[in-house]
């Protein structure tokens, strides 16, 4: 027996839908709008709170879409499940437990150093 999946914020769910929706109907209706010609990416990241259950969620989604996981964890990358649709994809990204722990230290950093080529602000410039 199959186990429905029912997303926890189903509101939220469709309203991105019915917004996918009005963009392609404005971009149809309005071909002076630009778009881009390399198509879009849509990204999902499982915010789980353990690595492994965001891997199960992209293994979950990777069945639905008929698609073998690209793992790319001991590399360095990520554990990805993706489907095309024509121009537009759409990924379901796991983000690994040590690049997590890595971005959050490189960000630690953030407000802290200030590029040489960039003034730091001590109050004492006046305004021009």
């Amino acid at each position: 027996m199959t186990t429905l999946h029912i997303p926890d914020n189903l509101l939220a769910r469709t309203q991105v839908i019915d917004g996918l929706r009005k963009l392609a109907d404005y971009l149809d209706t309005h071909p002076d709008v630009p778009v881009c010609e390399f198509g879009w990416d849509l990204n999902n990241y499982p915010l789980d709170d353990t690595e492994a259950a965001r891997r199960a969620e992209v293994d979950r989604v990777a069945a639905i879409f008929g698609v073998n996981v690209d793992d790319e964890i001991l590399d360095g990358g990520h554990y990805t499940a993706t489907k095309t649709f024509g121009r537009i994809t759409y990924q379901v990204i796991c983000v690994p437990d040590r690049r997590r722990a890595a971005h959050q230290a490189l960000m630690s950093y953030a407000g802290v150093i200030t590029p040489y080529d960039t003034p730091a602000d001590d109050g004492s410039s006046e305004a021009a």
